[in-house]
């Protein structure tokens, strides 16, 4: 589902100016499942300087559609948002990166939908923008808002994915699994052992000892390697101390 829903998104550069930001453009669409480019009128296209910056992503600029204007890049869509870094005077409602992405993906099972992105210093025209749906600002610090293309591509692709539903992590390796119950456990008792074996802990009189213990253990969330290293490590220990 994810993948059809993000099959549906056009990226749009229009008039970039630097090929590596093209190639960078590309590398934040893979990154994120979106698989197509559309470039309006670049100046420089293809070129070994956007190869280079895809990284991996050489397939999307094999197949990215070099168009003429942005009409012809919006064709057959039925909502397009454009990227702006400066109010526009007139122009359609404005909405932030993620409500963005949620209005195009709400609208795709209908047709294409399309992320409009301008020139690096001069970003879209007026007359751009007025073929776009929806205005979007990337919220950046005032006193330095200055944001290269390839990472206002990197956000918006982002969003993108989230409003897909794509929200599954990748499965952690066997090393990097978590302890379970028991050997959580077995490290409690373990530690409770040596501790009373270095009379640093007394059954008889256990005062909040074990409990905060345990909420230290708990809290450090430990992967069964680490549990592993610490009970080598306590076991180390209780031949040294026999």
């Amino acid at each position: 589902m994810t993948r059809n829903m993000l099959s549906r998104v056009r990226v749009v550069l229009s008039h970039t100016s630097h090929p590596g930001n093209i190639g960078a453009a590309a590398r934040a669409c893979k990154t994120m499942g979106l698989s197509q480019l559309w470039l309006v009128a670049p100046l420089r296209f293809p070129d070994p300087e956007a190869d280079a910056r895809a990284s991996g992503a050489g397939d999307l600029l094999a197949s990215a559609r070099v168009v003429d204007t942005l009409e012809e890049a919006l064709a057959g869509t039925v909502a397009a948002v454009a990227l702006t870094a400066r109010p526009r005077e007139i122009a359609a409602p404005q909405v932030a990166p993620r409500e963005a992405a949620e209005r195009l993906l709400a609208l795709a099972p209908q047709g294409e939908v399309a992320l409009v992105f301008g020139n690096e210093q001069a970003g879209l025209s007026g007359d751009e923008v007025a073929l776009c749906s929806l205005l979007c600002q990337i919220p950046t610090n005032p006193d330095y808002s200055s944001l290269n293309l390839g990472s206002a591509v990197q956000i918006l692709a982002y969003e993108m994915r989230l409003a897909a539903g794509a929200t599954t992590l990748r499965t952690a390796g066997p090393d990097l699994e978590v302890a379970g119950f028991d050997e959580i456990e077995g490290l409690q008792a373990h530690l409770l052992r040596v501790m009373q074996a270095l009379e640093f802990y007394d059954p008889q009189n256990p005062r909040r000892l074990e409990p905060k213990l345990r909420r230290f253990i708990a809290r450090a969330e430990p992967l069964r390697e680490d549990v592993n290293i610490l009970r080598g490590l306590l076991t180390a220990m209780e031949k040294r101390l026999q």
